[in-house]
């Protein structure tokens, strides 16, 4: 998925057919995955299908099977998923495929269910993800420029690449083995990036095909967004109305695909769900169906959380929560049940779809008919009433159907209506949170102060600021700059103006609060001026610079910088001393991560105090460590830190994700206050809660709740 899409995607396939002997008959059959004209072809087997993204580590282990049986029985044909590169090597040659990282487990189990896989290997992903996806150790590779004609990327990319198409072999997961991989990806909506590169964009397009088919899989390349793909690359769609926008494939010998149905969208810190509603999205499904199209992928079917840091610039930790399963994994309806009769009413006509011969009838100025039929296959009929502003009474074959606005009805047999996308059978749900706990008790809580570094205490000095991520390398958000200013002649009103290319920044005056700013997705440079008490002699400034994840998408993303990149005290209206010279500190991180704060051990071996309720409220920089049971039952369970500002919270010592409940939306609400604790990061009784706060909030206010949904008069709680 990519901020701000357009449109179109790419595939490059390689079409290879494998012949193997049936085990029972002795007959021969087609084994493997190709194309033609009309649809994929799997077993010999044109297929309609429809896919769901599910990312593997935007969930647990003990979740997957679960989110695969809901979404196989919403009439679910394929899982999709990114392979996340930053995740699997996040040092070179280091490689991690444990836990939420288990790739081979996540497809075995999709396979366990009988499902098909496309496994979007990229290795450049976007998908609101830290990064793209990207390893950041790569931006220290000497000579290294991302996603181009550049020998160090390329090698790199082959190599990882390489490493994934292996690793499937060896499990036997290509259908070409047997397995249930389908389809694979390289790159990622390159299309968006590739004018920025001039000649080398379009020789490394060429380079990346040439290199994902010359690892012969025997399955077909996805290349996402690649207009100017060379054969035999299959353009297809990304959007929310590909039915309408999408001019069709490339070539008469390339099926119809649509790799992305955006089911609602992303969200970042200030801005508000987009809400996608159930009959809009039937209605752009069916009408590419209608129009040729025979593969839809919903982006998301099942968003997830960004645990820990994954989350790329802005975008909160819950992601697509608005798709069919929540990120909690509970049906969200009626959009579930809606796309599941959907499906199975164009299944039901499968072989006229696959086989028919497709004729378009006008029906009215805004009404079609798009007719499937062969005498052997049957006939299947959509028609379309485009009106978005009245219902339509529509004769088709000597019978009349009347339709509601802006909506397609399937006739099964050119003669039945089985299904119209405006019309929702399915009652809608509420999704309710019960607290369960709330950590109002201050004797229960035990609190850490951040200590503020001062110029002396930070081992790098230097005469001028340095960039943030280079000090970083990604492994913390924060860096301290720090700066000793001699004020030995009266200022009136001073104050401290400062820039910053971050996402975030708190300005301490001799270890005193002087205030704080940051960013959002449409602002990026932070300018922040304060007014600072200034004591005659000397005084320490201390600036903590923040991130909130790197970006995931644009050219040259190796050329980004953040951090601070100015300073003055202004005193009054005149007399404004730059500061961007002088001789600057620089302390990665923060004490509390270094010493493993969110880890029960090392709590034990740090001094720390337990205060009354108002000491330990509104306090910046504060750890905060509490002890909690489980509750009862197998519902998800969310931690409610709507009392809180801006943050990162750890349950034993796993991250559940960063919050910032301080950034209002317009309407002036939280992006999000409820944050998922899912079941496996607990044990029955002695849990230990960890919580960051950056700005000062009142843990008091934190409460522990269950999730479930409420429908049809019933409480219950989907998830199992």
């Amino acid at each position: 998925m990519m901020s701000g899409r357009v449109a179109s995607c790419w595939i490059l396939v390689a079409m290879v057919v494998v012949l193997s002997t049936a085990s029972a008959g002795g007959d021969t059959a087609e084994k493997g995955v190709t194309y033609d004209g009309r649809s994929l072809i799997i077993d010999g087997q044109r297929k309609l299908l429809f896919s769901g993204s599910i990312h593997y580590p935007r969930s647990t282990p003990e979740m997957w099977p679960s989110l695969i049986k809901k979404t196989k029985e919403g009439g679910i044909d394929v899982i999709q998923t990114y392979v996340f590169w930053n995740l699997h090597e996040p040092k070179l040659g280091q490689y991690d495929f444990s836990g939420r990282n288990d790739l081979v487990k996540f497809i075995k189990e999709i396979r366990s269910q009988g499902l098909y896989v496309c496994l979007r290997i990229g290795p450049f992903v976007e998908a609101e993800w830290n990064y793209g996806g990207l390893p950041f150790w790569l931006r220290d590779v000497p000579g290294m420029v991302y996603r181009t004609d550049n020998e160090p990327f390329k090698f790199h990319m082959q190599r990882f690449t390489s490493k994934i198409v292996n690793l499937m072999k060896s499990e036997g997961l290509y259908a070409s083995q047997g397995g249930p991989i389908i389809l694979s990806q390289i790159e990622n909506e390159y299309g968006n990036v590739e004018a920025g590169f001039h000649e080398k964009g379009a020789s490394y397009v060429k380079w990346a095909a040439q290199m994902a088919v010359g690892l012969q899989t025997g399955v077909p390349w996805i290349m996402c967004k690649q207009p100017d793909a060379p054969d035999p690359v299959i353009n297809t769609c990304n959007g929310m109305r590909c039915g309408e926008t999408f001019p069709g494939p490339n070539s008469p010998n390339k099926p119809k695909m649509w790799t992305e149905d955006w089911t609602s969208f992303y969200q970042f810190y200030g801005g508000e769900p987009y809400i996608r509603s159930a009959e809009d999205i039937a209605f752009h499904a069916a009408l590419f169906i209608a129009k040729n199209g025979s593969y839809i992928n919903y982006y998301m079917y099942h968003g997830g959380t960004n645990f820990g840091r994954t989350s790329s610039s802005y975008f909160i930790t819950g992601y697509y929560d608005q798709a069919p399963l929540d990120e909690y994994g509970l049906l969200r309806q009626p959009k579930y049940g809606h796309l599941k009769e959907l499906h199975a009413a164009i299944k039901s006509s499968a072989n006229p779809l696959l086989h028919g011969k497709q004729t378009v009838l006008s029906l009215g100025p805004m009404q079609q008919a798009y007719v499937f039929e062969d005498e052997n296959s049957g006939c299947v009929a959509f028609l379309v009433n485009n009106d978005a502003r009245k219902a339509i009474q529509m004769q088709f074959r000597n019978n009349a159907y009347s339709l509601l606005p802006k909506s397609i009805g399937i006739l099964q047999d050119c003669k039945t209506l089985i299904y119209e996308t405006a019309k929702v059978n399915v009652a809608k749900n509420m999704r309710v949170t019960t607290p369960v706990q709330v950590f109002n008790v201050p004797d229960k809580w035990e609190v850490f102060r951040e200590s503020i570094p001062a110029f002396s205490d930070t081992p790098l000095k230097t005469n001028s600021l340095l960039e943030h991520t280079n000090l970083t390398k990604d492994k913390t958000d924060y860096l301290w700059y720090t700066l000793r200013f001699e004020s030995s002649s009266p200022c009136a009103n001073p104050s401290l103006y400062i820039e910053s290319l971050g996402h975030v920044v708190h300005v301490f005056v001799n270890n005193a609060l002087a205030g704080s700013g940051h960013g959002s997705r449409n602002i990026t440079v932070v300018k922040l001026q304060v007014p600072v008490s200034l004591i005659n002699g000397q005084n320490n400034i201390s600036i903590l610079s923040g991130m909130v994840g790197l970006p995931d998408s644009g050219a040259y993303m190796e050329r980004k910088s953040y951090g601070l990149t100015k300073a003055q005290i202004s005193c009054g209206e005149t007399n404004a001393i730059d500061l961007s010279g002088s001789q600057w500190g620089h302390l990665v991180g923060l004490l509390g991560d270094k010493v493993r704060l969110h880890q029960w051990a090392n709590l034990k071996s740090v001094k720390r105090s337990t205060n009354d309720a108002g000491l330990i409220k509104n306090c910046p920089l504060a750890w905060y460590k509490t002890m909690f049971d489980e509750p009862s039952g197998d519902g998800p369970v969310g931690l409610n830190m709507g009392s809180m500002g801006k943050g990162e919270v750890w349950v034993n010592g796993q991250r559940i994700g960063r919050y910032w409940v301080s950034f209002l939306t317009p309407s002036g609400h939280p992006s999000q206050s409820i944050y998922h604790i899912p079941r496996a990061f607990l044990k029955p009784s002695g849990n230990l809660l960890v919580v960051f706060e950056e700005e000062g909030g009142d843990p008091l206010g934190i409460s522990l709740n269950t999730i479930s949904v409420i429908g049809s008069n019933q409480a219950q709680s989907q998830f199992s």
